[in-house]
């Protein structure tokens, strides 16, 4: 009989080949692929246009950025309802419409019909959408302070028959702005954990998502849409926010119907009509900040999706046209109109949702079962974004969450401010709680937005007006201040 060392010692120079046999054939796995993705990379992207090359990404981003890729493929065709997504190269990817797709809408500029393939670079995206996160998306003080030549050039362009291109009169600027402009936000990232946008689309009288709607910490919808007990069982009764176009916000009181506590959002600029409106309604109303993005969707829902992404932790949306066979947009509480690109809003809202960023609700998934574990998780989309932020901004990657700030400024922590208002305003106004968002004690506040508020060192970020990703006003607060 052997002895026991013997047989140990026979154990161990049976098990070691074996060990490393796997791993060899780990590594060799490993590699094929790392050169596989490499090489379909420099095929396929321009690098002397990227921050830096594929190969100086770690084995670990590669992994990540292509896990997420294929988590997003995968969610794509069991939740797009027919559509497809195509993988290009590590980063890019085309959404294509089932064959047989009818095109309906016909673009009279180019003279085409609307195509059924649409291109996206998601690295891009996930950066993006990431933004939204940590951003304040209401005009302020603080960042006309912050901006260079914020109140010079950038108040003129938010202000209506001012007569001028530029704030040479910086008083007569104030006047125009004051009534709607905070000091400083007035709203915080995280500050609600759902929150459900409604769309107007004639879809939601298919459906009857009203409960579900209300069940939501904060309700956000779009111009005049009704909300009355007509419709309350297909959009809810919830009321918190509403994104109106300049046309809409001309009919604020027939809008609110006596919802006081409503905030208005005004999406592009405000005049003299509108400020005389808001100084006699006890609403809270602010400016959107006025973001301009080339996006893939149009239209004031997408902006109501960036406001509730500043603002909540999970973005449900209601109303949005999204399922295949319609040909126009339609209205639920009015007559049907003609619509514009309504294929390349579905994709894009599809791209959406299989980046973790909203999720849809539609008349064809209402009886499906509410499971969104094909969708990205939270830390794979951490990961993905980590690598995609090395990959497309190179050094500027490695600088943490202040890396895309490019314009700072300071709010001294014994001034906070004026609230937003005149001097002018009607009793009904002076006497409402139309500043309660402006004034709330930062302890009343959710949980989650206050450790948000700390991690971030009590900055708040501002996207600069343009196309580039990675351009940031950032303000610095005393987190001390806000305690």
């Amino acid at each position: 009989m052997r002895s026991r060392s013997q047989f140990q010692s026979h154990k161990k120079s049976t098990i070691l080949p074996l060990v490393c046999a796997a791993a060899f054939f780990s590594l060799l796995l490993f590699g094929i692929q790392s050169s596989f993705f490499s090489g379909r990379i420099n095929r396929k992207i321009d690098l002397g246009k990227e921050k830096v090359q594929v190969s100086d990404l770690s084995p670990q981003e590669l992994r990540s950025l292509a896990e997420f890729q294929t988590r997003v493929q995968q969610c794509v065709a069991n939740r797009g309802l027919g559509l497809t997504a195509h993988l290009v190269d590590l980063c890019k990817l085309t959404l294509k419409f089932p064959e047989g797709t009818n095109s309906t809408w016909y673009n009279e500029q180019f003279k085409v019909f609307e195509p059924l393939e649409y291109h996206y670079d998601i690295c891009d995206a996930i950066l993006l959408w990431e933004q939204y996160r940590n951003m304040t998306t209401v005009l302020t003080r603080e960042y006309l302070d912050a901006r260079p030549d914020g109140w010079l050039d950038y108040a003129a362009k938010r202000i209506a028959q001012l007569g001028a291109d530029k704030c040479y009169n910086r008083t007569l600027c104030e006047e125009h702005l004051n009534v709607l402009l905070p000091a400083k936000p007035p709203f915080h990232p995280r500050q609600f954990r759902t929150c459900a946008v409604v769309g107007n689309s004639g879809d939601l009288l298919k459906t009857e998502f009203g409960k579900e709607i209300d069940s939501h910490d904060a309700v956000i919808r779009d111009n005049e849409a009704p909300v009355n007990e007509k419709y309350a069982k297909y959009v809810g009764l919830k009321r918190d926010f509403r994104l109106v176009v300049r046309g809409a916000a001309r009919n604020m009181i027939k809008i609110l119907k006596g919802s006081n506590d409503e905030v208005l959002i005004i999406k592009s600029v405000t005049h003299k009509d509108f400020n005389d409106m808001i100084k006699s309604i006890p609403n809270p109303v602010y400016l959107f900040q006025g973001i301009v993005l080339r996006r893939g969707a149009k239209g004031t829902g997408m902006k109501s999706i960036e406001l509730a992404l500043s603002m909540c932790d999970i973005v449900d949306i209601y109303g949005f046209t999204v399922d295949p066979g319609y040909t126009e947009w339609t209205r639920y509480f009015s007559t049907p109109r003609k619509g514009h690109n309504p294929l390349q809003g579905r994709a894009y809202y599809q791209l959406l949702e299989c980046l973790g960023v909203i999720r849809i609700h539609s008349p064809m998934r209402a009886k499906r079962k509410k499971d969104w574990s094909d969708v990205p998780s939270r830390e794979m989309i951490n990961r993905a974004h980590a690598a995609a932020l090395h990959f497309k901004r190179g050094p500027d990657g490695q600088l943490g969450q202040f890396g895309s700030c490019k314009v700072w400024g300071n709010v001294d922590p014994d001034n906070s401010g004026p609230i937003s208002g005149s001097s002018d305003m009607s009793d009904v106004r002076k006497h409402s709680n139309y500043s309660k968002w402006e004034t709330m004690p930062f302890k009343s506040i959710r949980k989650e937005a206050q450790d948000h508020f700390k991690q971030m060192e009590g900055v708040s970020m501002y996207k600069i007006d343009g196309n580039k990703l990675d351009d940031l006003v950032c303000v610095r607060h005393s987190v001390n201040s806000n305690g």
